[in-house]
């Protein structure tokens, strides 16, 4: 059997179903860029709103509170140094990014993670799609997105929340998953219905994996803003990948420790938050 024909009518059903969509559902794409921009600018404001010291000096508070007080001071240390070197706006527009993505996905991830800890049949349904999403190459999803939203804000929050969704939607479904037996039997034989050992027995053995999975999805939405640099998203992504253009050495170097910076932040709260959580249902 001959496929040498597959292939291209393939491509081009692709291509006519994305001329479709920019044709009769422009408004709804238009609308949807209208949304994602403003919620990511709405996080921006607020970011930019007090002066560099004081996001610093906050960040350094929270640090100390959640990790260590080592590390709050290290944190504002760290993020008073992206001020210095220059980068303090576009630190703050990656940070944004991150935020608002990161919320998107993590508002559609932790329920659907949830009904697949529940439902077996719903689990092994999106099985094949997560690895699917998590096998591809990230370059990828801004494609269609191009295609649809353009360039800017918006083609970014889409690429990077398809790429952060993936762990919060696993890890949620494992921690619902795994709790206990006999303490489900325990619930069942003590008179509580479905709705209560839910949200006295499921969810707080969960809870661990579940804030595994919203660090695991900052991570991914890291990896990805970064990426989405190329779409004129804004941040240190398009700084780098100027920079890069340009053969800009120093100022790509710059631009990646300020992006170690909020990398290593976010990552060592979201972790001590897990351990907290894990230590207080121990």
């Amino acid at each position: 059997m001959d496929l040498s024909a597959f292939v291209p009518a393939f491509d081009e059903q692709v291509d006519n179903i994305l001329f479709w969509l920019t044709d009769h559902a422009a408004f709804f794409f238009d609308g949807a860029r209208v949304v994602l921009e403003g919620f990511y600018n709405g996080v921006l404001w607020l970011l930019n709103l007090p002066p560099f010291y004081v996001v610093a000096i906050l960040a350094g508070l929270v640090a100390w509170r959640s990790v260590n007080l080592s590390f709050g001071i290290g944190t504002a240390i760290a993020l008073a140094c992206c001020a210095v070197m220059g980068l303090w706006p576009e630190t703050m527009s990656t940070l944004a990014l991150v935020i608002a993505a990161s919320v998107i996905a993590l508002a559609m991830s932790l329920p659907l993670g949830v009904l697949a800890g529940l439902m077996p049949r719903l689990e092994r349904f999106l099985a094949p799609a997560l690895d699917l999403i998590q096998t591809m190459p990230p370059y990828i999803y801004l494609l269609p997105s191009i295609a649809l939203l353009g360039y800017g804000p918006a083609t970014a929050l889409v690429a990077t929340v398809i790429v952060a969704m993936p762990p919060a939607i696993r890890l949620t479904s494992l921690g619902i998953r795994m709790t206990p037996n006999e303490f489900i039997e325990l619930g069942e034989a003590l008179g509580t219905n479905r709705v209560q050992a839910f949200f006295k027995i499921r969810l707080p053995f969960a809870v661990p994996s579940i804030m595994a999975g919203v660090n695991q999805s900052l991570m991914m939405a890291f990896g990805m803003v970064v990426i989405a640099g190329i779409v004129g998203s804004g941040g240190l992504g398009e700084t780098i990948y100027g920079a890069i253009r340009t053969l800009n050495i120093a100022r790509s170097i710059d631009a990646s420790i300020a992006i170690v910076v909020l990398t290593m932040i976010l990552d060592r709260m979201t972790q001590s938050m897990a351990s907290s959580r894990q230590k207080m249902g121990e």
